[in-house]
């Protein structure tokens, strides 16, 4: 049963956004290339790629107290995963070239996760739609439900990847391991 949502639009940066129970963010060291979703730096958040590039996303998250019955409509085919509450509130951000910015709109109340039997774990479906399917710049019609209910960790649902999508998974982690160019100037001391 919905329990609680929550419907806004959000700006997109040009990677997405993170979504899930933790407020400690930092850029994912695996992207989901071939998936709109998958598992972040650690457990407790998702990082979704998007169809739009920077531009406006519709999002709509609820809260459920029970798995919710599939969605119908043109949705994309929904993939889910386990997260782990680490707070009890949703955090949200969006992935910005270099930065990542809380996107959470300060007028909507946080959304609390209702306590359950399934420990500090929750489920999280996701169901996405663009109305221009193309990647790119701007407005793409694009809308994301986001569904969460307690539930105990189980495995995710994505469909199968592609040869080319685990071939940008593999430079994407490529390029997050090299060390960072260390820019700072030691001047001397002239007194």
């Amino acid at each position: 049963m919905l329990v609680r949502a929550s419907s806004f639009t959000v700006d997109l940066g040009e990677n997405g956004y993170l979504i899930g129970f933790t407020d400690e963010y930092e850029y994912p060291a695996e992207m989901p290339f071939g998936w709109r979703c998958g598992p972040a730096t650690d457990e407790a958040n998702a990082v979704v790629l998007t169809t739009t590039d920077t531009g406006p996303l519709h999002l709509t998250v609820q809260i459920h107290n029970a798995p919710p019955p599939p969605e119908s409509g043109d949705w994309e085919p929904a993939e889910e995963m386990s997260l782990l509450t680490e707070l009890p509130a949703l955090c949200l951000a969006t992935l910005e070239q270099g930065d990542i910015l809380d996107a959470w709109p300060p007028d909507n109340d946080p959304l609390d996760v209702p306590p359950s039997d399934s420990g500090n774990w929750v489920r999280m479906r996701l169901y996405c739609h663009a109305a221009d399917p193309e990647p790119g710049i701007g407005d793409h019609g694009e809308r994301h439900l986001v569904q969460f209910w307690p539930a105990p960790q189980t495995p995710p649902v994505h469909p199968d990847i592609t040869e080319a999508d685990r071939q940008a998974r593999a430079e994407y982690a490529a390029d997050q391991a090299l060390p960072v160019d260390d820019y700072t100037v030691t001047y001397p001391d002239v007194h």
